[in-house]
């Protein structure tokens, strides 16, 4: 109440300044967000902590978070105490301000409520806070939306969250105006509050937190509103300006010498990696198709263990190809497996190559093959104008991009696009114009329908979709790839053509390694007599999406110009086996067992993977050869990125 002692506030200025009458929305903003943040960490504990982390690993996830929210309530206060020290007294008083107030405590409450809320069905999928996988995905908010519909009461939660932010703001409110302030007295309490901001911000633990082995550990104890905002602020990295380097000479050499291989010859200066690769002109063009599988990990196959299996159609399959069972997708998301499978380009961190590239032109399978007389194609089902598809297709090289709008009456039909079948029939009708007309050619297709809210036609399995689960997604994407190839082999272009299943990505992150490599697995499957000319096999060399662009026109067998950072699985020597890896903004390599995972601020942590077991075991002291692992992925990411920013990556002339 206003009285006596309000007025002697007003008179003197005093011996220790104390947050006058006006700051109160900023500090119950700023305690409500550590409330919620502790909150949050609780629930996100009970449900999805990691088994044995015992007390220890408790008090750090709640001690590390605490700093976290008090970061979060630093930056989120800073606006409201500047404003509220700053305005003058008759705007303070007005009863247009209270409401102001109101209204943007409502907004701000139900932000964080809806944010709290969001980022508990965001961990359950990738046993993580807010990252960039967050913020590539609200930029397409038509898929998202749907996505979000579909798969949950999405507007009965908004209404609720709404109603809570209210209801908060309504409880917060001050019911009369705010008493007149003495300027100095403002200032002198803006001058002691101001540090207290700055210190709180300043000891953000970071986004997430690198405290534990454990990544889980690590993702608990970090705060997902300040996690989404460094990652929208970092979208665009240099890795020379965050990441270890190395002398421009050495990072040239070093990755030269494990690009070179018996079939390459350089032919550019030190400072290029630009090879021609051997091969035989004279022997004919053998189309090639590529099918990016959604989210189709080892982890769904018999072929690799499963039990009862989810893809009886490609475990038969793959008693027919070449199968490579020691792939790994370079990350979690579609345009890294795009970059990886269909440019061999290292995944840097930040934008993916599909994503950032200009459109002028890129290296690519595409423009390659397109460069030897190849008809080219891209069959997606989807927008073209999700992460920039389109655009980056036809800076690639492909000749045509098909997308959901071509499709004139397709049997089904999600928040993603087409179903598969739709895809493969779209795919075929192509490729059999094409090689009426004589033409060899290279497709691409990109399927979608292994994805949420998993929905897909009725009667083609026998589980209902209604039930709307990843396991029924992936018995369907294996029946839709069954279909196409039994009607692929009927073809008459099926003799002639290098057939190419590879998973764009794994299809969720789990596990506590910094770098979940296990989430990473992925096959290649190889089919098609002219790529399997001998007895059909199990391959285990080591590689990654990186190594199917050079494995396919190894396959082709006719020389080219080559940019590209993978390897020829079945002619390079298995001793330069390798895999590139990115999760959030960490970036390694997996080199036989040892794993080197290179962060922010130019850090380095070294791990030891046992594939058989498929464990990841921190290394306590590092040895030389794992300098020498860490320094060979420095050079390799460094290189890549250099390229990015001189516009380097595609071939003198193409």
């Amino acid at each position: 109440p206003e009285g006596r002692g309000f007025e002697s506030l007003r008179a003197r200025k005093p011996l220790i300044p104390f947050p006058h009458h006006r700051l109160r929305p900023a500090a119950r903003l700023a305690a409500g967000l550590v409330l919620l943040g502790t909150v949050q960490r609780a629930v996100l504990w009970a449900c999805f902590g990691p088994r044995g982390a015992g007390a220890a690993g408790l008090a750090g996830v709640f001690a590390i978070g605490l700093r976290a929210d008090l970061a979060t309530a630093g930056w989120a206060a800073l606006i409201p105490v500047l404003w509220l020290s700053l305005i003058p007294d008759r705007w303070a008083a007005a009863r247009w301000h209270r409401r102001f107030m109101f209204v943007v405590g409502s907004l701000a409450a139900t932000v964080a409520v809806f944010g709290a809320v969001a980022e508990y069905f965001f961990f359950e999928e990738f046993d993580a806070r807010f990252n960039v996988l967050a913020v590539d995905y609200l930029l397409y908010p038509a898929e998202i939306l749907g996505d979000l519909r579909a798969e949950y009461p999405f507007f009965p939660l908004v209404a609720l969250c709404v109603g809570l932010g209210i209801l908060l703001a309504w409880l917060a409110r001050d019911t009369r105006p705010a008493p007149g302030i003495p300027v100095r007295v403002r200032l002198a309490d803006l001058a002691a509050i101001g540090p207290a901001l700055v210190l709180a911000i300043a000891a953000a633990p970071g986004a997430p937190p690198r405290w534990s082995a454990d990544r889980v550990l690590d993702e608990l104890s970090g705060s997902g509103l300040y996690g989404f905002v460094q990652a929208l602020v970092t979208r665009d990295l240099r890795w020379a300006d965050h990441y270890r380097t190395l002398p421009p000479a050495e990072a040239w050499t070093r990755a030269r010498r494990q690009l070179a291989s018996p079939s390459a010859t350089f032919t550019g200066g030190q400072q290029s990696i630009e090879r021609a690769i051997t091969g035989d002109p004279a022997r004919p063009r053998l189309n090639v198709v590529v099918v990016l599988a959604e989210s189709l990990g080892c982890e769904f196959w018999g072929a690799f263990g499963r039990t009862p299996s989810l893809t009886p159609r490609l475990d038969v399959l793959a008693r027919e190809g070449l199968l490579f069972t020691r792939i790994y997708a370079c990350g979690e998301r579609t345009v890294r497996g795009m970059e990886g499978a269909l440019a061999s380009f290292p995944p840097l961190p930040g934008e993916s190559l599909i994503r950032r590239s200009s459109p002028g032109p890129v290296a690519s399978l595409a423009r390659t093959l397109r460069a030897d007389g190849y008809a080219t194609e891209l069959v997606y089902g989807g927008r073209g104008t999700f992460d920039g598809m389109r655009t980056w297709a036809l800076a690639a090289g492909y000749d045509r991009f098909v997308e959901e709008r071509d499709y004139a009456h397709p049997s089904f039909v999600n928040v993603w696009g087409v179903a598969d079948e739709d895809l493969f029939a779209k795919a075929l009708e192509a490729m059999r114009a094409l090689h009426a007309a004589g033409r060899p050619f290279f497709s691409t297709i990109i399927t979608v329908s292994n994805h949420k809210p998993y929905t897909y036609p009725p009667d083609r399995i026998r589980e209902n979709p209604q039930d709307r689960n990843r396991g029924n997604a992936v018995k369907y994407s294996d029946w839709a790839l069954g279909e196409f190839f039994d009607r692929a082999k009927r073809e008459p272009f099926w003799a002639n053509t290098v057939f190419v299943v590879v998973a764009d990505h794994g299809a969720r992150v789990y596990g506590s390694p910094r770098l979940p490599v296990r989430s990473h697995e992925i096959p290649i499957l190889v089919l098609g007599p002219a790529a399997v000319r001998g007895a059909p096999r199990r391959i285990g060399t080591l590689g990654s999406t990186l190594d199917v662009v050079p494995t396919a026109l190894g396959l082709v067998g006719r020389p080219y110009r080559s940019v590209f950072f993978g390897r020829d699985l079945l002619r390079d020597p298995a001793a330069g086996a390798r895999a590139l890896l990115n999760h959030n903004r960490d970036s390694g390599i997996l080199r036989d067992r040892s794993l080197a995972i290179l962060g922010i601020g130019r850090t380095a942590s070294f791990w030891r993977y046992d594939p058989a077991g498929r464990g990841v075991t921190p290394v306590g002291t590092p040895g030389p050869a794992d300098s020498e692992v860490a320094r060979d992925a420095a050079a390799l990411f460094q290189v890549a990125d250099e390229m990015v920013l001189k516009g380097t990556w595609c071939p003198a002339g193409r």
